[in-house]
């Protein structure tokens, strides 16, 4: 990745010539799509392009995290992480830094960002998460708070990657932000590249990853500053019309991911305003992909918001944004939005229009022109959305198969969208007069409320909660209903 002129000295990195062999005659593009197709093979989700197979082949990337693992160890059987050419992960980052702070010699684990040392240039505050503010500590009573979840929470707690700040780049502290602001900088007098540009872009793929696996309710102020700065950067300007197109899609898919945080933590008027300037950024920059993506969450929004028909309109005007992208999946999704709008407006024949058409779409499969955003769609969010529209319409018995396939389906990293699926059920087996069933599945769901901080998944359990409240007598239901309360 290209950076900033620089007179700093920058971290000689050796180059990893075993993975670069075992590229062969391929591109990086045509590498890394044969990365992303073998993630699918596993159930995994990891956003590989040119630019991280360059970083790793020039020796940057020491040694992957646990997904790309998982991958490469697939698509190369009987090659360990060493014969690729990686580091041992203890000697990168973990039981080493671990050491130096048991032994209180006051040493940070060692970084080696890209820098950018332009000192005109507006800061990407670090994304800091504080345990004992987030309740992003150790949850023994959820399972899937895996040993990867345990390394983001501990890169997010010494001072979140380099890539989501530009301030973290040029090694400006989290205090060093909040007292001292950037000051506005005037045009010409700071050069934007790449560097940039891929901060912003890392700054969207950690938030999302975090919000997979613990929702917004955590994580939402912390990601407001990082998306001032980057639209500080933007209006910085840069040279290269590459490099702006990358931060124009890269500032309004942060401003998405922002938004959907304020969504998930109930901060509906927040997250409209972020999903307008990601809308506005995108008919500036004319990228359909962004459009379609700020349309799809606008209709989300405006269908948990109570605005069936403002979220028909924002799915159609996504379909009509996303109909030369190349994407099946993207098209799905957009009519599952749309389903959902139909089915808040008690449109039945409308809902199962809608459905049909996103099953018939999801059924033409993934492909290679599927958005990085969209790694979470598969077939358990396909179940877990008509679930919810059935929920809508009323008919809970259909609501509640489609919810327990949801569960059944979902994949462990996913933590939030697990709680958020068996909350769903549980909602729905209490609607449906099965109190007992709904009592355990709203318990399992209460299981998450520790790593998984969600003002919508707590609002669908106090729901359910409510239904429950004349079965008090039935098996369960009274030890949910006082977890429940103790939780609320």
């Amino acid at each position: 990745m290209a950076s900033s002129p620089s007179t700093s000295p920058v971290p000689q990195h050796r180059p990893n010539t075993a993975f670069r062999a075992l590229r062969g005659h391929l591109s990086p593009g045509e590498f890394a799509a044969n990365v992303r197709r073998s993630a699918r093979e596993i159930g995994e989700q990891v956003s590989c392009d040119a630019r991280y197979i360059g970083r790793v082949e020039s020796g940057e990337i020491r040694c992957p995290n646990y997904a790309y693992e998982r991958v490469f160890l697939h698509m190369f059987p009987g090659y360990s992480l060493t014969d690729m050419g990686f580091a041992p992960r203890e000697s990168v980052r973990g039981r080493a830094a671990r050491a130096r702070g048991a032994r209180g010699d006051g040493q940070a684990p060692r970084q080696s960002p890209a820098r950018s040392d332009d000192p005109a240039l507006p800061q990407l505050p670090p994304f800091t998460i504080h345990p004992d503010s987030t309740g992003l500590t150790e949850f023994p009573n959820c399972p899937e708070y895996d040993e990867e979840s345990d390394v983001l929470r501990r890169a997010f707690m010494t001072g979140g990657p380099a890539a989501l700040a530009t301030a973290s780049l040029s090694g400006a502290a989290p205090s060093a932000w909040a007292a001292h602001p950037a000051p506005p900088t005037a045009p010409g007098h700071a050069h934007v590249g790449a560097t940039e540009a891929g901060a912003v872009e890392n700054a969207v793929r950690r938030i999302r990853l975090l919000d997979d696996r613990h929702g917004g309710a955590g994580l939402y102020r912390q990601a407001t500053g990082s998306l001032r700065a980057a639209y500080e950067l933007l209006d910085t300007g840069a040279h290269r019309q590459a490099v702006t197109d990358r931060l124009h899609a890269g500032a309004g898919e942060l401003a998405i991911s922002v938004g959907w945080l304020a969504h998930d933590s109930g901060r509906y008027g927040d997250a409209r305003s972020h999903y307008a300037e990601a809308l506005a950024t995108a008919r500036v920059a004319q990228d359909p992909a962004l459009e379609a993506h700020a349309f799809c969450n606008t209709a989300f929004l405006a269908r948990d918001a109570g605005r069936p028909r403002e979220a028909v309109r924002a799915a159609q005007a996504g379909q009509h944004a996303a109909k030369h992208l190349g994407s099946h999946h993207l098209l799905s999704l957009l009519a599952l939005r749309e389903a959902g709008g139909w089915a808040g407006l008690g449109d039945r024949a409308g809902c199962r229009q809608a459905l049909a058409r996103a099953q018939q779409l999801f059924a033409k499969g993934p492909c290679d022109n599927d958005p990085e955003w969209m790694s979470f769609f598969g077939e358990a969010e396909l179940e877990g959305l008509e679930a919810q529209c059935w929920s809508a319409l009323g008919m809970w018995d259909r609501a509640a198969d489609h919810a327990e396939r949801a569960v059944q389906l979902q994949d462990p990293h996913f933590t939030r969208n697990r709680a958020l699926f068996t909350a769903e059920l549980a909602g729905d087996l209490a609607a449906q007069g099965e109190p007992e069933a709904a009592a355990a599945a709203g318990s399992r769901a209460l299981d998450f409320l520790g790593p998984v901080q969600s003002t919508r998944i707590s609002a669908m359990l106090r729901a359910a909660a409510d239904r429950l409240r004349s079965c008090r007598g039935a098996p369960g239901v009274a030890a949910f209903l006082s977890r429940q309360a103790a939780t609320a």
